[in-house]
């Protein structure tokens, strides 16, 4: 499993999630929000490829 983030990516999205309201410098609620969308978005496609799976194995 590749963790690497491109610099241009990983700035982009430090900027997006930085807070300087938080102890931790991010926005924990922005943070996890983004996470959910792209788990989202993964099982939506995950459910496509497993109903193209279908298709073919019929």
């Amino acid at each position: 499993m590749n963790l690497e983030v491109d610099k241009k990516t990983f700035d982009e999205i430090a900027e997006i999630i930085h807070s300087d309201n938080s102890p931790v410098g991010i926005d924990a609620k922005k943070t996890h929000i983004l996470i959910l969308n792209a788990l989202s978005n993964l099982n939506e496609k995950m459910d496509r490829l497993e109903l193209e799976i279908a298709e073919l194995k019929k």
